[in-house]
């Protein structure tokens, strides 16, 4: 089945400022280095479960280049994903670990890690949304295909995306916009989601 073929949708979501909280340090958030700070938005529970039972696959694609840099391991990027997936109905959790010179296809805004998991789940791109709180995240989902959705958390020291779809607030907020468009594409072809 090759990537036009594909007729299952999903949500592809950053981790850190979309379902874990990140810590934030000079305008910038980062996503926690330690267990113990290691924490999920509230919403995150009812948000993720009304768009898993909509339909959609759930995809976490998230760059964690403090594993590259040596300021985490990789033994405790696995215990925070194993936390993320035991709680939440997580279908595939996506990392790429390189640092930003790497070069690598797979580091945000490319958009390397949408693309294997369209392949691997028999995902029509056209049909998802990719749902960040950064640019390299709009650009990301822009690359494949996909509908965009910018968290907003109101970061000082980089650019605001200029591209994406939807603009929002929260989590909850990008449910409701993905939600109505699903709603919106049932009305409009009642035979197909």
């Amino acid at each position: 089945m090759g990537l036009g073929d594909a007729e299952r949708k999903a949500v592809f979501l950053d981790r850190d400022g979309v379902i874990v909280i990140p810590e934030f340090r000079e305008g910038r958030s980062f996503g926690p280095r330690r267990l113990e700070d290691y924490r999920f938005y509230p919403e995150a529970d009812r948000a993720l479960a009304r768009l898993k039972e909509a339909g959609y696959l759930l995809i976490v694609v998230t760059n964690q280049p403090d594993v590259g840099h040596g300021l985490i391991s990789s033994g405790t990027l696995d215990e925070m994903h194993r936390r993320l997936r035991a709680r939440f109905p997580i279908d595939s959790v996506r990392t790429c670990c390189h640092t930003q010179d790497h070069g690598c296809g797979c580091r945000k805004p490319k958009p390397g890690m949408l693309l294997d998991s369209a392949r691997e789940f028999g995902i029509s791109l056209s049909r998802s949304f990719m749902v960040g709180d950064r640019a390299s995240d709009v650009e990301a989902g822009r690359a494949a295909g996909c509908t965009t959705v910018f968290i907003d958390l109101g970061y000082t020291s980089e650019m605001k995306p200029t591209a994406a779809h939807f603009v929002v607030r929260s989590l909850g907020d990008a449910v409701e916009v993905i939600l109505g468009q699903f709603a919106q594409k049932v009305e409009n072809n009642p035979c197909r989601a």
